[in-house]
């Protein structure tokens, strides 16, 4: 009889769950329809009510479309250059000597733990300073402190993803390389490092989206990027809707094949997906 009664209050048990199961799936699927559908009438209305398109196609160029090959430009620079960085801090942090792993510490704790913004001021305003008045030797230094500026911060990003890659391999796969006559540095490069990068790639891929969007703050130096483009047609027009949409339409021209040609670059370094297993 107790044997009938715990059966049937499992029974209910297991009832109660799948309604509660249900019942949080359809809160989900209503609370996310009435949220797309309010992000969808929300720019529908900006789209064909708040939008002058003639000010839209008179914009675009020249104004908007050398701000947003200035802003390509500066991204692929420091993109490049931040990767090529960050894999350099990465080592630095994992290596067994202290003095260089300090180091590398102290850079990242230092650009990750202070404003992009502050760092930009620094280079900026800071480096000129160093001379003489009107003695700075670089002409359009505000380009080559925006390059500076965002490959030093997003390297600490790039060189914290990798070492935590690098940490993610078992001690063994080392052990094994350099028992086979291997150095430590060949180890690293034929061994670790193709690992370390296939799991701190997503990291990597993301940090690279964020410094696309971390250009906005280049309106400070004084560089016409898309901001700038937009705070100068807000100003003579009067009309802020349409110069934000443009904006907006020009990160995610970047922002999105990014984030694409990343995940690409997941799915070929996963072994799983391209036949590594064999």
């Amino acid at each position: 009889m107790a044997t009938d009664t715990g059966r049937a209050a499992e029974r209910d048990r297991g009832v109660l769950e799948q309604l509660n199961d249900r019942t949080f799936r359809r809160l989900g699927i209503v609370g996310t329809t009435v949220f797309a559908l309010g992000v969808t009438a929300f720019i529908a209305y900006i789209l064909f009510v708040r939008v002058d398109y003639a000010l839209l196609v008179n914009i675009i160029y020249p104004q908007f479309t050398f701000a947003f090959l200035r802003v390509i430009g500066i991204v692929l620079v420091s993109s490049v250059l931040s990767v090529i960085a960050g894999v350099m801090v990465g080592l630095a942090r994992v290596s067994k000597t202290r003095v260089t792993s300090s180091i590398a510490k102290s850079y990242i704790e230092f650009f990750r733990g202070t404003p992009l913004l502050f760092q930009l001021f620094v280079i900026y305003l800071g480096i000129p300073q160093l001379w003489p008045p009107g003695q700075f030797p670089i002409q359009g230094f505000n380009y080559y402190a925006a390059v500076i500026g965002l490959t030093l911060n997003h390297a600490a990003y790039v060189g914290e993803a990798l070492r935590g890659g690098i940490e993610s391999i078992p001690d063994g796969q080392m052990e094994a390389a350099r028992s086979l006559g291997m150095s430590y540095i060949q180890s690293m490069r034929e061994v670790i490092l193709p690992q370390a990068w296939r799991n701190s790639l997503a990291a990597i891929g993301n940090d690279q989206v964020i410094l696309v969007k971390d250009t906005s703050l280049l309106t400070v130096l004084a560089i016409p990027e898309l901001l700038s483009a937009f705070r100068q047609i807000n100003s003579a027009t009067f009309d802020a809707w349409t110069p934000i949409v443009l904006v907006a339409i020009a990160y995610l021209m970047i922002t999105v094949p990014l984030g694409k040609v990343i995940r690409t670059l997941e799915d070929r370094a996963d072994p799983a997906t391209h036949g590594g297993e064999d």
